[in-house]
């Protein structure tokens, strides 16, 4: 038997893998992270085309106090853009036509997406008897706490911004756990939400969205940097052994096959790669693990002249809802959000397509996809014309769908890892889909491994 030849391997440099190495080396432990791609950020990409800065993943993120802390201490604060301040200014599609979505109580009372009755509805949460929702739909949740109408007109599109899923099959608990906590100690969101208000102070991020002064990419490269010589781009791990105290790790590179000793493993990658490395260890596990749905996505960018939009193009974009029958998830005006996205003169927007309500998108040729956008945008912005088309990016497993049973999962899952010794799991499939949260979900996976 020989010792290990690393403390700890990380699989994948992915905004997870990326949190939890950065917070190995803070703990004193030196980590080697490898990654199949050519560039750490996994889903992260931002392009340049033209004159235009393209992403091809995520557009915009919050930053939440982990990331902040992390970028604080990695000096990479500076390379943060806010977005500028209309991008409160939401929309929503409702019969064809832009409306905004409320922003305070003024706008809550006179906004025409809930009629009087569903605004009255809303208003009498704090007064509608306790319930618990553990196994409930976020659908279920919010129709009992605020009434069908406000399910349907507000929650629901809000759910297809970040989930591009359907919250009739999403978990409540694992969407919205703060809300569900409310309920569960307080009676009620609103009485929860005051509660925790007046609560002592908690570590707060930024305020806002936010992308990078060059995109997003910048930010992974940042945190890639920041690794040194720790980090291994084009090492693509095909297979993870236990042997006795440490782990065998197999590793393919552009020198071949090779095989990695470590103490501990950090696995940081989707649920459907993860459970294939996990199978021959725990076939249970990799079952809980593979049982992940994901949504698919396809993103497209388009260099427009707002002449050519009967709609003004301002603000952040607009969500659709599921009953407008649109081929099209939402579109973003990056060009609106932050300086430089696009030349003088012209807009940049990035609609999302698929998602649950269209997973064959993915497949489609280009001309398919392109035709639904175009007829999508006529109906919504009153565009003429096709603009410039500037990427197309397909996601087949874009975002994790959280389903009912999610929290019970995740629980099952990582008491079943924790017996494997010295392997700790990181990921947006684990707490939250969002980058904020799979950076923070390599922070439980590196104290795991103290």
């Amino acid at each position: 038997m020989t010792g290990p030849d690393v403390a700890v391997v990380v699989v994948g440099a992915g905004a997870a893998g990326l949190g939890a190495a950065h917070a190995l080396r803070a703990d004193g432990m030196e980590p080697l992270v490898l990654e199949a791609a050519e560039l750490p950020g996994g889903v992260i990409r931002s392009e340049r085309v033209g004159d235009y800065l393209v992403e091809r993943g995520p557009n915009t993120v919050l930053v939440k106090a982990p990331a902040l802390a992390l970028l604080r201490r990695l000096g990479l604060e500076g390379e943060l853009a806010a977005a500028s301040p209309q991008g409160g200014l939401r929309f929503l599609i409702r019969e064809g036509r832009l409306e905004p979505l409320p922003t305070g109580l003024v706008t809550a009372v006179r906004t025409p997406l809930l009629s009087a009755r569903g605004k009255l509805r809303m208003l009498r949460e704090p007064f509608v008897a306790r319930g618990d929702g553990s196994g409930e739909s976020v659908d279920e949740f919010c129709t009992r706490r605020l009434g069908r109408e406000a399910s349907d007109a507000l929650v629901g599109p809000f759910l297809t911004g970040i989930y591009a899923g359907d919250e009739r099959e999403l978990g409540a608990e694992a969407v919205f756990p703060s809300l569900v906590g409310f309920e569960r100690q307080r009676g009620s969101i609103v009485r929860g939400a005051l509660a925790s208000r007046r609560g002592g102070d908690q570590p707060k991020g930024l305020r806002g969205s936010y992308s990078g002064v060059s995109g997003l990419g910048c930010i992974a490269e940042g945190l890639g940097r920041g690794l040194g010589e720790a980090l291994e781009c084009d090492a693509r791990v095909n297979g993870l052994a236990r042997d006795g105290d440490t782990w065998r790790v197999s590793v393919e590179g552009a020198s071949g096959q090779r095989e990695i000793r470590a103490g501990a493993v950090v696995l940081a990658l989707p649920a459907q790669p993860a459970a294939q490395l996990l199978r021959p260890l725990d076939p249970e596990l990799a079952d809980d693990v593979g049982g992940i749905a994901y949504a698919p996505i396809v993103s497209i960018s388009l260099g427009i002249d707002p002449k050519d939009a009967r709609e003004a193009i301002r603000g952040f974009g607009f969500l659709v809802p599921r009953r407008e029958n649109l081929k099209v998830l939402g579109c973003l005006f990056l060009s609106q959000l932050f300086p430089g996205r696009a030349p003088a003169g012209r807009e940049l927007l990035t609609s999302m397509l698929g998602g649950v309500r269209w997973r064959e998108a993915v497949d489609q040729p280009d001309d398919i996809l392109l035709e639904a956008l175009h007829r999508d945008l006529e109906r919504t912005l009153g565009l003429r014309g096709a603009g410039e088309t500037l990427a197309i990016t397909r996601w087949p497993h874009a975002v994790p769908q959280p389903g009912r049973d999610h929290v019970g999962r995740i629980a099952r899952v990582r008491k079943r890892a924790a017996q494997l010794g010295g392997l700790a799991l990181a990921g947006a499939w684990l707490d939250g889909v969002g980058v904020p949260d799979a950076l923070a979900s390599g922070l439980p996976a590196a104290a795991a491994l103290k």
